[in-house]
């Protein structure tokens, strides 16, 4: 279906990372885009930190995002590894950038604007008109809309998925991670010495934690003004993770517990483990941190990505381990390769969606093994095995 302008148009389910890559991306190629996300308000994660790949900095310039290399997030120019004791194991020169989920939030929601992005949009279905090639996108307040593409970037619950890959679910891998940020100057001048510039890492039996400065809040970048971001990976059975993901309300979040409904019984058993498991610096920071958040690590990769002029990307389709730094990026990647795929077949959808497809389907199968196989080495001490002739 075509707009009055004459334009291709698509319908994105999903207002978040995923969604945004691809609305901007898509406009750049000439189509008109509406994005729809289930939340009344603007998302919020407070600054959770990313490792900032090329592809994100690519959609960022294909975009026409104005946006200089120091502006983009905070470097770090060692990668350190601390034991238990707090000794240092191994320090190597590894410089790189981390930015926050906010700032790329952010940024993309100003480029897109608010005119075509609708908030409070809950998708109860979708239909298609294979021979008209035209895709519907039906609401729980009851309005529809249709167009000529539908992009599922509604995230690891994804109803897009559930509708046309039923079967296609996350599974949980055995382990979640707590999270938390504090300002960074909210921990003693030795820890800062300490951690402060490097990417730091820690693993103990069951336990594996990693950290890094991020910007602040309101995107500042400033020395002083920015936020350490931590991350810590421990192994919980499905019994104890149904446990932690009751939040202190008794709510049942399911996978994610956001900042600030932790229960207190939580809060308290990540301090107790800190003072049992890690080094004096990450040990200081985790106990420092007034409002931790737990995330269940879960396996996807979709075999299929495309049925008809509906198509699923980022965690919807694929939800990498955080050990492969790749998630958002995956989406950038996703979406930059979609356009262009768009861009190639400005005639034939199909063909387009047909070569797009396979390579979408592999990264992310690739991805899973990478990411499991990393995990299970840090988490369980699974190694895989190397075979020799």
């Amino acid at each position: 279906m075509t707009t009055a302008a004459g334009k291709r148009h698509a319908l994105i389910i999903g207002g978040s990372l995923g969604g945004l890559f691809t609305g901007v991306l898509l406009r750049q190629i000439g189509w008109d885009v509406d994005i729809f996300e289930r939340s009344p308000r603007d998302l919020d994660s407070r600054g959770g930190g990313i490792v900032l790949q090329p592809d994100v900095v690519e959609v960022f310039r294909q975009s026409g995002i104005d946006l200089d290399s120091g502006d983009l997030g905070v470097r770090s120019r060692f990668r350190t590894v601390f034991r238990p004791d707090g000794s240092i194991q191994s320090k190597h020169f590894a410089p790189q950038t981390q930015t926050s989920w906010s700032f790329i939030y952010t940024t993309l929601r100003a480029a897109f604007g608010d005119a075509h992005y609708h908030q409070a949009m809950t998708l109860t279905h979708v239909d298609q008109d294979l021979a008209a090639g035209t895709v519907t996108a039906h609401f729980e307040d009851g309005s529809s809309e249709t167009g000529d593409l539908l992009v599922g970037a509604d995230g690891g619950n994804s109803a897009v998925r559930a509708q046309y890959w039923p079967e296609a679910r996350p599974s949980y891998a055995g382990y979640l991670a707590w999270r938390g940020l504090i300002p960074e100057d909210a921990m003693s001048p030795a820890t800062r010495g300490m951690l402060h510039g490097d990417f730091s890492f820690s693993t103990n039996t069951g336990s594996h934690i990693l950290g890094y400065l991020v910007p602040g809040a309101d995107n500042d970048m400033r020395p002083g003004h920015r936020f350490y971001n931590w991350v810590w990976y421990r192994l919980a059975d499905d019994e104890m993770l149904a446990r932690i993901m009751t939040d202190r309300d008794g709510r049942a979040r399911g996978h994610a517990v956001p900042e600030g409904m932790l229960a207190e019984r939580w809060v308290s058993h990540i301090r107790h483990d800190a003072q049992m498991l890690l080094p004096p610096p990450f040990r200081e920071v985790v106990q420092a941190t007034p409002q931790p958040f737990a995330q269940a690590i879960r396996d996807l990769a979709s075999d299929h990505m495309v049925a008809g002029r509906v198509v699923i990307l980022g965690d919807a389709a694929a939800i990498p381990r955080p050990h492969t730094a790749a998630s958002t990026s995956k989406a950038a990647a996703s979406a930059l390769g979609l356009a262009f795929a768009l861009k190639s077949s400005p005639d034939d959808i199909a063909l387009a969606l047909e070569r797009w497809e396979p390579l979408q389907v592999t990264q992310g199968k690739m991805l899973l093994r990478r990411g499991s196989q990393t995990g299970d080495a840090l988490l369980f001490q699974k190694y895989p095995t190397v075979v020799r002739s």
